[in-house]
């Protein structure tokens, strides 16, 4: 496998007038990542997608995409991307088949290999009961299939989607999900959506945009250790609330606690600890020193919502 990134961006930047949609944009993604990037509506996640993919010049900065420069070799960025608008604009008059291979064709494929590759990928996005209906006849689901059928067609390297799973029902939703990890097992994806759990399910790595700047980015365990000061942890032991209180007022790295009545002799105990510190170790030896029951012992975990909610309202509180 090349050692040269998929995408490389560096203080990407795009005005429109006095308005900077997008600023100095600088990130990574290496082959095989699937990227979430995500951002509010009119962070500049579609204008940075349209720049990636050829379809809009930068104001300044530089991109490149599996080595080769978005703005002055186009070509070559082209062959190796696969694009899905948001919208996913389809042909609604012409059929599955008949659209696939027009796509395929006009991207560049051989009559012959145009037909190989619209019956692989027609398989793949499970389109084949449908691959002789009309595009317009098909429910959104279906379509999401073609228009992700047609981002594969020429077996591009990378794939960029633009809000795969807008306005869809759960189930659709899951199914478009399953169907971007079974393509994605030799590819590289750089999606953007607005269903953060979805992004959480899928992605290995996540960019938050925010304004038209990248505000955080890393795997959802970074982000979590980022956000530890927020964490809790619950442990329901069986002790007299005394001996507890007690406890945690000279456990010096818990800067809060709360104890509830629980089942019986137990007792839940809510402990917030100093920022990245994890305390359930010290709790277990407590626990086992004492001779106290312990029952429960775990850590709130927080959400890609909760992160993006955090990161997101902390950049409005400082503009």
């Amino acid at each position: 496998m090349s050692a040269t990134p998929m995408i490389e961006v560096e203080n990407l930047t795009k005005r429109y007038g006095g308005r900077a949609a997008v600023r100095d944009l600088s990130f990574t993604v290496q082959r095989g990542e699937i990227v979430g990037f995500l951002g509010q509506n009119g962070a500049g996640k579609t204008t940075t997608m349209r720049m990636l993919s050829c379809f809009m010049p930068a104001t300044s900065g530089t991109a490149r995409v599996a080595g080769y420069d978005v703005f002055t070799q186009a070509d070559e960025v082209r062959r190796r991307i696969g694009y899905m608008p948001e919208g996913n604009p389809l042909h609604l008059e012409m059929r599955v088949r008949e659209y696939l291979k027009f796509r395929a064709r006009l991207k560049g494929l051989s009559v012959g290999r145009s037909r190989d590759r619209v019956d692989i990928v027609t398989q793949q996005c499970g389109l084949g009961e449908v691959a002789n209906k009309v595009i317009g006849t098909l429910s959104g689901g279906y379509r999401q299939r073609v228009g992700l059928a047609d981002a594969l067609v020429h077996e591009p390297e990378l794939i960029i989607l633009d809000e795969p799973t807008k306005n869809l029902d759960a189930h659709l939703t899951r199914a478009v999900r399953q169907l971007i990890k079974d393509v994605s097992k030799d590819r590289t994806v750089f999606i953007s959506s607005h269903l953060l759990p979805e992004v959480e399910l899928t992605c290995t790595r996540v960019i938050i945009i925010h304004q038209g700047a990248i505000r955080e980015s890393g795997t959802l365990d970074e982000l979590q250790r980022k956000m530890s000061a927020g964490q809790q942890v619950i442990a329901e032991l069986a002790a007299p609330v005394p001996d507890l209180r007690e406890a945690w007022e000279h456990m010096a790295e818990v800067e809060h606690f709360d104890i509830a009545a629980a089942e019986g002799d137990f007792h839940r105990c809510s402990l917030t600890p100093r920022a990245g510190v994890d305390l359930r170790p010290q709790i277990f030896e407590l626990a086992k020193t004492r001779g106290w029951q312990l029952r429960e012992l775990t850590r709130t975990r927080h959400s890609l919502e909760d992160i993006f909610v955090h990161v997101t309202k902390k950049e409005q509180e400082e503009t």
